[in-house]
């Protein structure tokens, strides 16, 4: 934490973001009940302990810690968890208490130790989780791929990690660690794997003896915060996919796994370090985890956890990867100070992604996925309504102690990379934005920082150009709530798109009878279609809901629909989630009600919550009854964190 002044800013922006300066930067996390800011981590360890019977896990973690001030106490962060012991520097601490639970972050641990500022020692807790911890899914057999063994994945983001261990659960505070995990099956953990122990803490818990079980040992040697550490343990195996990847997934998958990402996996890595510098993590390995996994992927170090929906068997999902690989820049490497600030993480990473495949692809398939954002971006916040506006901010306003998750939305991710893409179009286009991208990340490699530090550096590199970056409208972009002005976007794919959905609609206000449609109409305008452009023309499609009195729930759209399911009929067989997603959208809006089950029955087989959640909107609007019902049978399927949501979006209490 430092209290610099940011140097570099012109007049005028420091006028626009002066009501809203902290006093130091990078930011105060309101998201954590720690003191972190006491306290340097010079290195963690973890030592824990699986068991599938019990669905926890137990262990002890310890912290070299060092103050950075005269302190009293040390408080961390936990969330259901049972504390058994308390040491520092090797002596057991019975002065400690586990304070109330106040949600959403959780009880505070308070430790009560006196030390002089500049003091090292080594804090350590031995713990286990319950069967309440949000960062930890226990799976049973059942519930896995191929039912052979249970499962186990972590969940950590946004501030879960307190969920599974006791920690300065902040990504503001940085650690190197070393893992030892003992499981009876196969494990993994976000670091490189190693042959043998290297914890040097003595640990301070039994552990578990129920039945034969296996060491397995982890290095991280890159300080990450909390958020990124995973543990994933089942049946398990792994493929190469390049010289420095590998994908694990279950043993019944791990063909289609490999097929699926072999192709991509190191052109993306290369066109990354091309367009930033060089991989710092070693290896780039993944997991495809059972179907509950709540997001399209996750980025935890070395270890990405990816979702089973990218499984399309036509290599057209793994858009997903590169966005997860260009996290170990933007977010692993640089990382947002608080969840206020996940911008700086989600904004770069999807800028960067895109990037990665404008290279590999052309340039208009860049702006093709910018213009698939968009829409994201602009239903997104029409669903938030009033109430959840103040969402729609790229800078959050989290101080009130408010639910980080409820934050979480496109809009980091979208309205985050229009920003940046509008920098870049301001100031003259790629070639010049393009020098900006190493610079930042090598000026915050390592650290945290919040968006007042970005703009200080983003003016500082570009000082001969102040006068252009203060036409940008700072206060609109980054404090109010709403869309930004929409960028220019190369239309060359989406045009194609737009073209065929405008002839529909239009063949439908003219009413045309079942047989004009077949002639009008063919199989192959879709022939040579991409699975994200079949995405735009069915999101367009949708997209004439309520204009100028166009209604799907009508004769003539109804008849529209008859025609297009029979020439377009690989939108029924279609594997892709995301078409097949936006598929039964488009019949939910019109109201047929046959497709009403074969969604509730298709929310059964996704864990994702970009589908799970707006699919069980979209079937409380046409079925209530049908949307709960179907919640229920499927909620054990679902991961915590999406099971939570749901709930507030069911208005389930």
């Amino acid at each position: 934490m430092s209290s610099t002044a940011l140097n570099h800013i012109s007049p005028k922006l420091k006028e626009i973001i002066s009501p809203y300066l902290p006093r130091q930067h990078p930011e105060i996390d309101y998201s954590t009940n720690s003191n972190y800011l006491n306290f340097q981590i010079d290195k963690t360890e973890l030592d824990i302990s699986v068991s599938f019977d019990k669905q926890i896990i137990t262990g002890t973690v310890s912290y070299l810690l060092t103050s950075k001030t005269n302190i009293n106490e040390i408080i961390l962060d936990t969330l259901y968890l049972k504390i058994h012991k308390v040491a520092i520097d090797g002596k057991e601490i019975n002065d400690f208490e586990l304070k109330e639970l106040i949600k959403p972050l959780g009880a505070p641990l308070v430790i009560k130790y006196k030390a002089l500022q500049n003091t090292s020692f080594l804090l350590q807790i031995a713990y286990s989780t319950t069967k309440e911890c949000v960062a930890l899914q226990f799976m049973d057999k059942e519930q896995t791929t191929g039912h052979t063994q249970p499962y186990l994945y972590s969940q950590c983001e946004p501030h879960y990690f307190r969920s599974a261990c006791p920690s300065f659960d902040t990504p503001s505070m940085k650690s190197t660690y070393i893992y030892k995990i003992d499981s009876p099956l196969p494990s993994l953990m976000s670091g490189i794997s190693i042959k043998e122990n290297k914890i040097i803490s003595k640990p301070i818990h039994q552990p578990f003896h129920d039945g034969s079980r296996k060491s397995y040992f982890f290095k991280q040697d890159v300080p990450i915060p909390t958020y990124l550490v995973a543990i994933v343990s089942g049946d398990i195996v792994g493929a190469p996919t390049g010289p420095r990847s590998t994908i694990y997934c279950e043993p019944c998958e791990i063909d289609a796994c490999k097929y699926e990402f072999e192709a991509d996996m190191e052109n993306f890595i290369k066109t990354a370090e091309n367009l930033i510098f060089n991989y710092e993590f070693n290896t780039f390995d993944s997991v495809i985890l059972p179907l509950s996994m709540p997001y399209g992927g996750m980025e935890n170090v070395n270890l990405c956890t990816l979702s089973r929906t990218l499984l399309s068997g036509d290599r057209q999902n793994v858009d997903v990867v590169a966005h997860e690989l260009a996290h170990s820049w933007s977010g692993n490497l640089v990382t947002n100070c608080s969840w206020e600030h996940f911008w700086l993480n989600e904004g770069w990473t999807v800028y960067l992604e895109r990037r990665i495949i404008g290279a590999i692809h052309g340039e208009p398939t860049r702006h093709f996925s910018a213009i698939i954002g968009w829409s994201d971006l602009e239903n997104s916040i029409k669903a938030m309504g009033d109430k959840s506006k103040r969402y729609s901010c790229l800078v959050q306003n989290l101080k009130d102690k408010s639910d980080p998750d409820d934050a979480f939305s496109t809009v980091p991710y979208e309205k985050g990379f229009n920003l940046l893409f509008h920098i870049e179009t301001i100031l003259g286009g790629k070639e010049i934005f393009d020098p900006f991208i190493p610079y930042y990340f090598k000026k915050f490699k390592r650290q945290s920082l919040d968006t007042y530090q970005f703009l200080d550096s983003l003016y500082e590199f570009f000082n001969d150009k102040k006068n252009l970056l203060d036409t940008i409208d700072w206060k609109l972009w980054l404090f109010t709530p709403g869309l930004p002005l929409k960028p220019k976007f190369d239309t060359t794919l989406v045009d194609q798109c737009y073209s065929l959905s405008e002839k529909w609609i239009s063949s439908i206000r003219e009413k045309l009878t079942l047989a004009q449609y077949e002639k009008k109409f063919h199989t192959s305008d879709i022939e040579n279609f991409s699975a994200n452009q079949n995405v735009v023309f069915i999101d367009d499609l949708i997209s004439y809901q309520g204009k100028d009195g166009f209604s799907w729930n009508s004769v003539e759209a109804g008849l529209a629909l008859q025609a297009m399911e029979k020439l377009y009929s690989k939108y029924s067989k279609n594997k892709n989630a995301e078409v097949v997603f936006r598929w039964l959208r488009l019949k939910l809006t019109a109201r047929i009600k046959d497709s009403y089950p074969i969604l509730a029955d298709w929310l059964g087989t996704v864990g994702r919550m970009k589908f799970v959640r707006p699919g069980y909107v979209l079937l409380n609007e046409v079925d209530p009854e049908l949307a709960r019902t179907t919640f229920y049978k499927y909620e054990k399927i679902y991961n915590p964190i999406c099971v939570a949501l749901v709930k507030k979006d069911l208005g389930i209490s």
